[in-house]
């Protein structure tokens, strides 16, 4: 996507107010998606197990929400098809999968608009622009991510829709930072590139996240999720052997570091520029 596109896309996002959330559960659309216009839509997916995660210094196991095969729930997400066609190729459009953080747990699919790429998509006016196929699932209940449960609803979106498998994107903010990194180390054979916010992972799990091109974001006086999260995190996979590492810190940002990050074009102009090995 050329820069000018995306500035003007940020330029409309910095003056959008997004509408107050609904507070009772919301319906979702059962109609099928069209181009340009975000709806809330329903996987069927396997279960995923696991206990509650309150967030804050209780950094989550990697592999504490594995999931069952032989039982299924019924998962909300958000999905987008775009209109603007510059990034598709002949095989098929870029897929960016988001994650939403604790606060936007839920039934209440709208909340999931509140920040970041859903948020740009409900925009009739920025959505114009934007480029990728977005899908951003919600999470039920005081949940965690989980990374094997996506796979599934990744693996849908992929063959229902005109998706190209070599580009495959994650992003996610605090909760869905954690989210991120997770889905490096559970599925680094289908993501082409991760961008997570304010988040962490388990140090062990460094040496399975070799292959992916990584751009994390933390601000240094995070009071909700600490830096050194990110910080050791991202030391520990440049050990390991990843050279595509890229760490942005906002000196003495508190967790509120989304509202820059996904108003900066660099940004997706990055993820846009990986893709997948052969």
């Amino acid at each position: 996507m050329k820069r000018l596109t995306l500035l003007l896309l940020i330029a409309v996002l910095t003056s959008l107010e997004l509408p107050s959330v609904i507070a009772e559960e919301t319906q979702v659309n059962k109609t099928e998606p069209k181009p340009g216009v975000q709806v809330a839509q329903e996987a069927v997916l396997p279960l995923a197990l696991g206990g509650e995660w309150t967030g804050g210094d209780a950094m989550p196991l990697g592999g504490d929400n594995p999931i069952d095969q032989t039982k299924t729930e019924v998962v909300k997400y958000l999905l987008f098809l775009p209109t603007d066609e510059s990034a598709k190729t002949a095989d098929g459009f870029p897929l960016l999968l988001f994650l939403h953080g604790a606060g936007e747990r839920g039934d209440n699919i709208n909340a999931v608009k509140t920040h970041g790429p859903p948020k740009f998509c409900d925009d009739p006016n920025a959505s114009k622009t934007w480029p990728f196929i977005t899908v951003s699932p919600q999470v039920k209940g005081a949940r965690f991510w989980s990374p094997q449960q996506l796979r599934f609803l990744i693996e849908q979106i992929c063959d229902k829709y005109p998706v190209d498998r070599s580009r495959v994107y994650v992003t996610g903010l605090s909760m869905g930072g954690f989210g991120s990194w997770g889905m490096v180390a559970y599925n680094s054979d289908i993501i082409a590139a991760a961008a997570p916010l304010c988040g962490g992972y388990p140090l062990e799990f460094a040496e399975k996240m070799t292959k992916t091109p990584i751009w994390a974001f933390h601000g240094t006086a995070d009071g909700a999720v600490k830096y050194e999260y990110s910080r050791d995190l991202v030391n520990a996979v440049r050990d390991a052997g990843n050279n595509d590492v890229k760490f942005t810190t906002y000196p003495d940002a508190n967790h509120d570091i989304w509202t820059r990050t996904y108003a900066n074009p660099e940004l997706y102009d990055w993820l846009l520029s990986k893709k997948l090995n052969p």
